[in-house]
């Protein structure tokens, strides 16, 4: 059988350092938001993942000088023995808890030829400016530090392992800022690594959830380091389908396209039925979608006439909303590209959609249903892309409890 993952040997903090080092994935903050959290923080994984923070303000944060202060600050770490490299090729489990939200997975090396071959399955095309940002950081480190959220379809070999591994106390188990919770096991017993190994490698395919830039980042650097091994992987956090929690990624547009709202809702009313309601209109099910228009909100049911239910992309909500309204009538062809329309995750809550709308800077807001992982997963097996900004993943991996090392 095709080898999908298997154990590596983490580059992690020593036990009494995981809360100073545990920070948020170098995507989610600004040059600015990330100097203000590692403020007073020397041992913060920022210093690596954002390293123009150590730089004067202005510097390039594409530049060689920032990677290569990455590099420096990694090195700091280590050799201040506040990183170290464990001792022999290992799993991990990892709990996150969000709320009442909880989610266990496994962390491995996922294997890049696996990802070349498809078995390790895409739903986002990639900007080369961000592949290329990944593949330079990786490379000045010599290590992955963002891990790449997989999905996996439940399997009953891998919860007995994962149900066996957490009835202990957890090697790390951190609160970050946010109030996420990152519980981390260390799993070095063989028999359970055999266990997850056969597991996993049994699978016909795994998905990416998040991380598509830094997935193709490491098959572009495994092909330029054919004769080293461990670069032939990549750092990754697998979750059962059942247990990840997809949240609605919702729309804001600039403007009516020339339409007043009257009007807007008399066309919308053509192919969805228009309810006014009392307050939030935040949708139940597939379908269905929420509008704040000129102070209101209304529910929208989309006439099931316009839903190709073969298509797995085309029957998207993100799809149905755009094919039956956001094109035709708000006329924005590619969501990519066009300055008028901004994307709000659902994190957020609706009322960021009216917030934007009451403030006078966007005309109107989409709430949406959440895309589901069986639509996810059913879009990547067909070899399929999603339209952007479809899915919006929590809670969050956190970077800097655990890093692969490419030698």
């Amino acid at each position: 059988m095709p080898e999908l993952v298997r154990p590596f040997a983490a580059l992690r903090p020593a036990p009494d350092q995981a809360d100073a080092v545990a920070a948020p994935p170098y995507d989610v903050l600004n040059t600015e938001e990330a100097r203000v959290r590692a403020d007073g923080r020397p041992n913060s994984f920022l210093h690596i993942s954002k390293p123009e923070i150590d730089l004067p303000p202005g510097t390039d944060v594409y530049s060689q000088e920032v990677y290569d202060k990455g590099a420096e600050n990694l090195r700091r770490l280590i050799d201040d023995g506040v990183l170290m490299r464990e001792d022999k090729p290992c799993y991990y489990a990892y709990r996150l808890t969000m709320g009442n939200h909880t989610q266990t997975g496994v962390a491995m090396a996922a294997s890049a030829s696996a990802y070349d071959a498809n078995d390790i399955r895409k739903h986002e095309f990639t900007r080369p400016k961000k592949e290329d940002d990944r593949v330079n950081q990786i490379t000045a480190l010599n290590a992955q530090t963002g891990p790449v959220l997989l999905a996996y379809k439940s399997s009953a070999a891998v919860k007995a392992v994962l149900d066996a591994v957490t009835v202990s106390a957890p090697t790390y188990d951190v609160i970050a800022d946010d109030g996420v919770g990152h519980a981390i096991w260390v799993i070095s017993d063989d028999a359970q690594i055999a266990a997850l190994t056969e597991a996993f490698n049994s699978m016909p395919a795994l998905y990416i959830a998040d991380g598509h830039h830094r997935s193709a980042a490491g098959s572009r650097v495994a092909k330029t380091k054919p004769d080293v091994e461990n670069a032939q992987y990549f750092l990754t956090v697998a979750y059962a389908d059942d247990e990840m929690r997809i949240l609605d990624y919702n729309r804001v547009i600039k403007d009516l396209n020339d339409h007043s709202a009257a009007d807007l809702l008399a066309k919308i009313g053509e192919r969805f039925d228009v309810t006014r309601t009392d307050g939030e209109a935040k949708p139940s099910k597939p379908t269905q979608f929420g509008m704040y228009l000129d102070g209101a909100w209304y529910q929208l049911d989309l006439h099931s006439e316009h839903v190709p239910q073969d298509d797995p992309v085309g029957r998207l909500d993100v799809s149905l909303l755009h094919a039956n309204l956001i094109e035709p009538l708000l006329g924005i062809a590619d969501p990519r590209t066009d300055e008028r329309i901004d994307f709000v995750g659902g994190i957020r809550g609706l009322g960021e959609l009216e917030k934007r709308v009451n403030s006078g800077e966007m005309a109107v807001g989409f709430a949406l249903f959440a895309t589901s992982m069986a639509d996810l997963m059913a879009v990547a097996d067909v070899g399929e892309v999603m339209p952007p900004k479809s899915t919006w993943f929590e809670p969050k991996l956190a970077d800097g409890l655990l890093s692969h090392v490419l030698d």
